[in-house]
């Protein structure tokens, strides 16, 4: 372990992978803090340009979108009491009544510090579980790993937005979608009905970016369509109040230390996600809080806790894809097709096949916290005025983002129909309240589970 981590140490010292972290935490904040807008679709159109570049510079920029994005939720959340992200509205709760009370600058600051905190923590944490968790999946044959995915699948399903049967009748026909192109055991055309276009496939770029990316526009289309009310004014932060002080995060360490280790936990289960690990981090801080009372009137801890929590998750969540190959949420399922796209597929081998290069990448998700902090400190004046911004000017960009992105990969057109038919076919699942994720989730791990069972047989 430790000859990879130093040999990982020193792959991750390139400008360029330090240059797009950065630049990828600047774009998560800038999504995070425009409710509406979400972090996985960012980093769903991100995802084409992340391919051109080396592994240590595209994985890394979509990580820094991530942990970006998590925080910036939290901005307009505490601000005009829109959570930016799902993972932000357990920070509604105590975010909004400080600002009011004009202390929005120091709830801010609490809520950045509790997340690096967090964040940082539970990525150290993962750093050092990954490699016995990887010798463990070293002794899982075909067979383990067939009744492994379907489990996941099944608790992916639970956990998602809807009724259980609906997550299941989504992940079925996610794995008929895999079944579409060549047979990964005897290399045979299959379900094509004599389209040479379907010969190789569904592709997965156009589906990943149409059931993520292209619903969230066309939703904040029908927002604006029903009303060009704009947002409240965000809290002058050069007239909010003092800024935290040392004693106020002291005051609410134990929290912040407790929610990490929730986070932590929740996070390494597929499927939990950080709205989970932020109300159930707010909830111990109340319950185990001398003063429960202040609890939703304007408290710091509140804000520290729910905060702690949806940050810890980022690191463990990886777990489970590093090791046995299976995207536990949106988020690794993005990722998951970036490994691919590199030529590295998650799963038992990784960490013994290219060892330094998946050091390398933890290392740089505990520098990116760093980083972190400062970019967060100096931006959050920006940022709380880009919560005031109008949508409508953003969604052209973004849909042309969008297209492009589906189409420079394999340069084509075939892609841009897939775009659009998977487009519309999420924002009705949407309506319907039918959860993509567990479909993209079963489209990535059918092929796998196809080949063990063959294997097994």
């Amino acid at each position: 372990m430790y000859e990879s981590l130093i040999e990982g140490f020193f792959l991750l010292a390139r400008w360029d992978t330090f240059g797009v972290i950065s630049l990828g935490l600047f774009l998560g904040m800038f999504v995070g803090a425009l409710p509406g807008f979400t972090t996985v679709m960012a980093m769903a159109l991100i995802l084409p340009i992340s391919f051109f570049l080396h592994p240590l510079v595209g994985i890394p920029f979509l990580i820094g979108v991530y942990k970006g994005g998590i925080y910036g939720g939290s901005i307009p959340a505490i601000l005009i009491s829109v959570p930016g992200t799902g993972a932000a509205i357990a920070t509604t709760m105590d975010g909004p009544q400080l600002a009011q009370k004009g202390k929005g600058r120091k709830a801010l600051e609490m809520a950045l510090y509790a997340s690096v905190f967090g964040d940082l923590v539970s990525d150290i944490i993962t750093l050092f579980m990954i490699t016995p968790i990887a010798m463990i999946a070293l002794l899982v044959g075909p067979p383990e790993l067939s009744v492994i995915i379907l489990i996941a699948l099944v608790i992916i399903a639970a956990a998602s937005t809807g009724a259980l049967i609906k997550g299941l009748a989504m992940a079925f026909f996610g794995i008929m979608l895999s079944m579409v192109g060549q047979d990964p055991l005897g290399f045979m055309t299959r379900f094509t009905f004599g389209s040479m276009e379907l010969k190789s496939g569904i592709p997965l770029l156009p589906m990943m970016i149409g059931v993520f990316a292209i619903p969230e526009i066309l939703a904040v289309l029908e927002r604006l369509a029903v009303s060009n009310k704009t947002n409240k004014d965000p809290v002058d932060l050069s007239t909010a109040g003092e800024r935290l002080h040392f004693h106020e995060f002291k005051r609410c360490f134990r929290s912040i230390c407790r929610s990490t280790a929730i986070g932590t936990v929740i996070g390494a289960l597929p499927g939990a996600g950080q709205s989970v690990a932020a109300f159930a981090g707010y909830a111990a801080a109340k319950k185990k809080s001398t003063h429960p009372e202040t609890f939703g009137k304007g408290e710091l801890e509140g804000v520290a806790a729910a905060e702690a929590a949806n940050n810890a998750v980022n690191g463990p969540t990886l777990v489970p894809l590093l090791t046995l190959g299976i995207p536990g949420d949106k988020v690794t399922a993005i990722l998951l097709g970036a490994f691919v796209a590199h030529g590295l597929r998650p799963g038992p081998q990784l960490l013994s096949e290219h060892g330094p290069l998946v050091f390398a990448l933890l290392l740089a998700m505990i520098i990116a916290n760093v980083m972190f902090l400062v970019i967060g400190y100096v931006s959050i004046p920006i940022f709380a005025r880009i919560v005031t911004l109008k949508r409508f000017y953003l969604v052209p960009i973004i849909v042309l983002t969008a297209f492009a992105g589906s189409y420079v990969f394999r340069s084509d057109p075939v892609d841009l129909q897939f775009l659009v038919y998977f487009g519309v076919f999420g924002y009705f699942a949407r309506k319907l309240d039918f959860d993509v994720v567990p479909m993209v989730m079963a489209f990535i791990l059918a092929p796998i589970l196809e080949y063990t069972i063959g294997q097994t047989v």
